[in-house]
């Protein structure tokens, strides 16, 4: 049995606050390039949000769908998330009770402590990819939260 998944993940806000999305793919095993059985696409939008709770929304999103532990590698576009992981910044922020290196407190940390658990109960690779620059994966990501932001079924993002 193979427990490998591949995750792209992708948050969009149109406005800054405003009207956001997430799209996430999850690929189990191999992906030949079709969206065969072990392709799955989760999408949702909010009503007022922003771009980083989206990009940090797709991530949470996309690991609760996993019903096993699995060795995850997660691809986002979004430096923000990929480098609290890859650069410590998040264990430093656990560290200092939730301040940052200037003694802010730490934004969107209700999303923060959702994701925590998750990373923990897997073996998540984080990856970063540029977006907009033709990734086929990556763009489809971008499409559904796009979509997902400006469609109809908004929800209310509770902590914004």
């Amino acid at each position: 049995m193979n427990n490998k998944v591949t995750i792209y993940t992708d948050g969009s806000c149109l406005g800054n606050p405003g009207p956001g999305g997430y799209g996430a793919i999850l690929i189990y095993g191999e992906y030949k390039g079709d969206k065969a059985d072990n392709y799955k696409e989760l999408a949702q939008g909010y009503k007022e949000t922003t771009n980083n709770r989206m990009e940090l929304r797709a991530v949470i999103v996309a690991l609760e769908a996993l019903s096993r532990q699995c060795e995850v590698e997660l691809w986002t576009d979004s430096k923000y998330v990929q480098q609290a992981i890859t650069k410590g910044w998040l264990k430093n922020w656990l560290k200092n009770g939730w301040k940052t290196a200037a003694k802010k407190p730490v934004k969107n940390q209700d999303l923060w402590r959702q994701l925590i658990p998750l990373i923990e109960k897997q073996d998540v690779t984080f990856k970063w990819v540029k977006g907009h620059s033709g990734q086929l994966l990556n763009e489809r990501v971008d499409d559904l939260a796009r979509g997902a932001a400006s469609g109809p079924g908004l929800l209310e993002d509770k902590e914004l």
